[in-house]
């Protein structure tokens, strides 16, 4: 009775110690968390992760700080450096490195075991023998109904869709870089034209200023020209301002630091506006073959369907081959006995029941080669509208040239005349101001369109699969792929 009582008192003592551990322990025994959810947390010297970079960025042989940058360097040093590209490299080898390891399966696997142990016995005079030895084991699978093919086909179609993924990688890393780039051109070419336009107005605020000097022309006419003149600077410096972070942006894609210093080239004035040599329906099946992102899409509905074949062989017979070969000691060595097992055994495995898993599994599989089919032909025709969007965008961006130029030539002679007029005292300063903002409008306006035609070339070569705008559509000259 005594002792039932102190195992019970024992046992709820043990409870207590354990109910109040918690409450003894210490309360950070690592980085801790914030004491109240209002308070940030302070972290410690030892939480900050060190700084790790695996590859340093740098311009390509020949380079040097302050040239004029064209876009075939930038797009080199984007594909050198961006981390995008390499993210998408070093999955493309870890897929290769994986299917190496399945395709381990077809060979046999060999193991040595080596043990050494001492016997202990209670009785009387009892010997206590010492036992080692060492056993080498050979285990292969002979046959198990295409299911370690099944797992070497799901890590090639793997591989596979990584290598064409790394390849559309790169594509939508040039197509990133030709749109920072060329809208890069577009805001210097809109920060030229604002010069223009501050020049002339200028020249408007000083005639302004020298009629009303000579008394035929009142001070509304001077704070009206003042007016636009420091609106088209407030115009300029927003511009200055929007030049400065493009090109901070287009050196961030190109994986330097924003702050790098380097120089580009101008927009091209000259514009083809010709025709697209080949059909829609030549391009849209040329991007049906050459989308990179749609054949790793392919590649991941084979790699489902292989999947089906990997989950149907798991509930099949499995026909396996284990031998060993081993030396066992008893005693002392050289004084001790010995014995040599020898093992040579097939062996068949065959699942009989498991909870109707099987089926689950079987249908799971082929849903999701399914799906993959439905997200390939949903690419596929994200990637039609892309080239017919593309192709469209071009033709319209080429009109739009043609139409922008003759809207500068016809503000300009509006411009002209307005201002010999306003000299003559024929007419207002209010004409020449509207004039100059019809003016600024169609410059920005021809530059909006010159850089919309070089970005629709650009989003129609990266629809089709290509890595070069130029090859994009046959006939049109290869201007963007050596601008400077």
């Amino acid at each position: 009775m005594a002792v039932a009582l102190g195992a019970a008192l024992l046992t709820l003592s043990c409870a207590e110690v354990t109910r109040r551990l918690p409450l003894l322990a210490p309360q950070h025994v690592g980085p801790g968390a914030s004491p109240a959810p209002e308070i940030p947390w302070t972290p410690p010297a030892n939480a900050s992760p060190p700084v790790r970079s695996s590859v340093a960025p740098a311009f390509p042989p020949g380079y040097k700080a302050g040239m004029a940058l064209s876009l075939a360097q930038a797009i080199d040093i984007a594909l050198a450096n961006n981390p995008s590209t390499r993210t998408a490299w070093l999955q493309a080898r870890a897929a290769e490195e994986q299917l190496g390891s399945e395709r381990s399966a077809f060979l046999p696997q060999v193991d040595l075991a080596v043990s050494a142990g001492r016997q202990a016995a209670t009785l009387t005079n009892a010997s206590t023998p010492t036992t080692y030895g060492a056993s080498l084991t050979l285990t292969y699978l002979l046959f198990d109904f295409g299911g370690r093919a099944a797992v070497v086909e799901e890590a090639r179609q793997t591989l596979i869709a990584a290598d064409f993924l790394h390849n559309a990688t790169i594509q939508n890393v040039i197509l990133n870089l030709e749109n920072a780039y060329f809208q890069l051109l577009a805001v210097k070419a809109l920060v030229a034209s604002q010069e223009a336009t501050l020049k002339e107005l200028q020249t408007s605020l000083d005639a302004a200023e020298a009629r009303h000097r000579a008394g035929v022309a009142t001070i509304a006419d001077v704070l009206q020209a003042r007016t636009a003149y420091s609106q088209a600077r407030l115009t300029a410096e927003t511009l200055s301002g929007s030049l400065q972070v493009g090109t901070g942006t287009l050196a961030t894609l190109m994986g330097l630091p924003p702050q790098t210093d380097f120089s580009f080239g101008t927009l091209p004035a000259d514009i083809p506006a010709t025709e697209m040599a080949e059909p829609i329906e030549s391009l849209l099946a040329r991007a049906t073959a050459e989308r990179p992102d749609l054949a790793a899409s392919r590649a991941a509905g084979e790699r489902a369907r292989a999947r089906i074949t990997e989950v149907r062989s798991s509930y099949l017979p499995s026909i396996g081959l284990s031998s060993s070969i081993g030396t066992t000691f008893v005693g002392n060595p050289g004084s001790g006995d010995s014995f040599n097992p020898v093992s040579a055994v097939v062996a068949l495995r065959f699942p009989l029941f498991s909870g109707f898993r099987n089926a689950y599994d079987i249908r799971v599989a082929e849903l999701d080669a399914q799906i993959a089919d439905e997200q390939t032909r949903g690419l596929a025709q994200q990637i039609g509208l892309d080239v017919w969007t593309g192709y469209f965008g071009v033709r319209t961006a080429s009109l739009r040239v043609r139409t922008s130029r003759d809207l500068l030539t016809s503000a300009q002679q509006s411009l002209d005349v307005a201002t010999g007029r306003y000299k003559e005292g024929l007419g207002t300063i209010l004409d020449v101001l509207t004039a100059e903002s019809a003016l600024a409008n169609a410059r920005a306006q021809e530059v909006q369109a010159r850089t919309d035609w070089l970005l629709s070339l650009a989003q129609l070569a990266h629809g089709m699969g290509s890595l070069t705008p130029e090859t994009a559509a046959a006939g049109t000259p290869a201007t963007t792929g050596t601008l400077r």
